[in-house]
């Protein structure tokens, strides 16, 4: 079985000879001891806490999804015809209160409006203390969607196979409840475009902890790449390309290993 390290190796340099992608400093799961040992420090708290430190149901075919995610999902599949169903808010008081139960163990979803969850949803990835899509990838994956359609292709999904396997979990299952909702667009007018604008900005969000993208990256120029307008397309692609391409993704970093390898070998 091929070390993780040469795979990953072998990504960041066939990304960056044949689309000039350079990507550098993505964290992965570094960080993953440090969160499970701060599991024990935030008690029952669900909103601003790291994946690995929440509480996990485990989900055939998806592996160990966060709880709260795993029950806002199921219960917004009851009401996912509900018209403007992410786009209308709902009421901040509720939010407040809801929020503050479920910090404190209580189950409140079942009785929750549609609207109410969807909006705790939301909250819950913008509220992570680093996005779920990692900032560290953001300005290649912005890179990537000024390729030419089949190479923008291949290299988001180069790019994706860069995260970490709790994260690639985390948006399978995520992304697979979102095409769910897009079927029934008929009913609830949200289709993949529009959850792509309601979403975009939640799951790139940044923290001002991040480091910049890079040295000549300033305030007004970050905005615009973060910005959920110029987003959008990467975010449609991402989702297709984890509800389409994912299974694949494993042969991709073999496939790529061994021709690099070859290429090697030729020099």
């Amino acid at each position: 079985m091929w070390d993780q390290r040469l795979v990953r190796l072998a990504l960041l340099q066939h990304l960056r000879a044949f689309y000039g992608i350079k990507v550098k400093g993505v964290r992965g799961q570094c960080d993953r001891r440090r969160h499970e040992t701060a599991a024990a420090e935030i008690g029952g708290k669900i909103f601003g806490i790291p994946f690995n430190a929440l509480p996990h149901s485990a989900v055939p075919e998806y592996g160990h999804i966060p709880s709260f995610l795993v029950d806002a999902c199921t219960s917004l599949e009851e009401h996912i015809h509900t018209e403007g169903l992410f786009r209308k808010s709902g009421s901040v008081i509720r939010l407040k209160a809801l929020k503050n139960k479920l910090d404190h163990g209580e189950g409140c979803l079942s009785s929750a409006p549609p609207c109410d969850i969807a909006g705790l949803l939301k909250q819950f990835f913008r509220e992570l203390p680093e996005p779920i899509l990692p900032a560290d990838l953001h300005e290649a994956l912005l890179k990537a969607q000024q390729l030419g359609t089949e190479e923008k292709n291949k290299a988001t999904l180069l790019l994706s196979c860069l995260l970490a396997d709790h994260t690639v979990h985390v948006l399978r299952y995520f992304f697979n409840f979102l095409r769910n909702v897009s079927l029934r667009s008929s009913e609830n007018k949200m289709d993949s475009s529009n959850l792509a604008v309601i979403f975009a900005p939640n799951l790139l969000q940044t923290s001002e902890g991040h480091e910049k993208m890079s040295s000549n990256t300033e305030k007004k120029g970050m905005y615009q790449i973060l910005s959920w307008k110029r987003y959008q397309p990467c975010w449609v692609l991402m989702v297709s390309v984890l509800l389409h391409h994912w299974k694949a993704l494993k042969k991709v970093n073999m496939k790529l290993l061994v021709n690099v390898r070859e290429r090697e070998d030729k020099v």
